[in-house]
């Protein structure tokens, strides 16, 4: 599967809080679900007995925009487009481990369709989801963001 283009692609986006987060989220249709491929570098790095375990969530927004306040304001909420409570919204993705600033994670879901998803926002928290608090697993900060588009789009 993953020899051939993906079907969509985030290129990620620290906010001026953490300019050095970049990297890119690859999106996968498969017959039963999506694969979601994840690179991210410049992540805060803590030293000493930190989690550096970040929230990584679909938005339901179309923009990587925002205000002083957030930065990201209009990604919006979890994408959640059948109405179910936190973590079940379609949205909702395991979180990212950082290691050193890195974190690599592939994951399958059956959640969505890469065409769902197109033109809707990845977010990565400064904090990690803590699967219960309603209605976002209380993740913090949103500190890099990407819009999802088509790879037709991103190869031009």
């Amino acid at each position: 599967m993953l020899r051939r283009v993906p079907e969509a692609r985030a290129i990620m986006a620290g906010s001026h809080d953490h300019p050095d987060i970049h990297g890119a989220v690859s999106f996968y249709q498969a017959v039963d679900g999506v694969l979601l491929v994840a690179q991210i570098h410049g992540l805060p790095a803590e030293e000493t007995c930190a989690s550096n375990v970040f929230g990584f969530h679909i938005h339901e927004g179309t923009s990587c925009t925002g205000n002083d306040e957030d930065p990201f304001a209009n990604a919006g909420g979890h994408y959640n487009p059948r109405g179910c409570p936190h973590p079940a919204h379609a949205g909702d993705l395991p979180p990212l481990f950082g290691n050193r600033g890195y974190a690599f994670m592939a994951f399958f879901t059956d959640r969505f369709t890469v065409k769902e998803v197109v033109g809707r926002t990845v977010i990565i928290h400064a904090s990690p989801d803590d699967f219960t608090t309603q209605p976002s697993g209380n993740s913090g900060t949103k500190i890099a963001c990407g819009r999802i588009l088509p790879a037709g789009i991103l190869y031009h």
